[in-house]
């Protein structure tokens, strides 16, 4: 019983000398797993949440820039936008969009709402 607990503990422990039976054996049996597993065991794959990710991607900075014929329009995540009049509203849109576009005037806006009726975003028109 002695030396079954010694085999275990050098196993666990990985005390045994390169070159000897143990060693090899739990070479053999790491490279059995890395081989073997992906076969059997599931990982929780993301692969359908990647094809969905690569169709749709997120926009990275919840900002979005959309030709309107002649114009641009800008369309912001209302997170992003701070508010509750018509003047902070602009103030803020602007806060966002003059990093990316330089300095430009907002033409018009527009809250876009979802189905409930709560507001998801801001579209703002704007001129240079």
């Amino acid at each position: 019983m002695e030396k079954l607990w010694r085999v275990v503990k050098g196993y666990i422990f990985w005390t045994f000398e390169r070159g000897s039976f143990h060693y090899d054996v739990m070479v053999t049996l790491i490279l059995f797993f890395i081989f073997l597993a992906p076969r059997f065991v599931d990982f929780k794959d993301q692969s359908e949440l990647r094809d969905q990710l690569a169709k749709n991607p997120p926009h990275p900075t919840r900002l979005e820039v959309i030709r309107d014929g002649d114009s641009l329009m800008y369309q912001v995540d209302a997170s992003l936008v701070e508010g509750q009049d018509d003047a902070m509203v602009r103030g803020s849109l602007l806060r966002e969009i003059t990093p990316v576009s330089g300095e430009v005037t907002i033409s018009r806006t527009e809250a876009v709402r979802d189905n409930t009726g709560h507001i998801v975003a801001y579209r703002a028109w704007v001129r240079r």
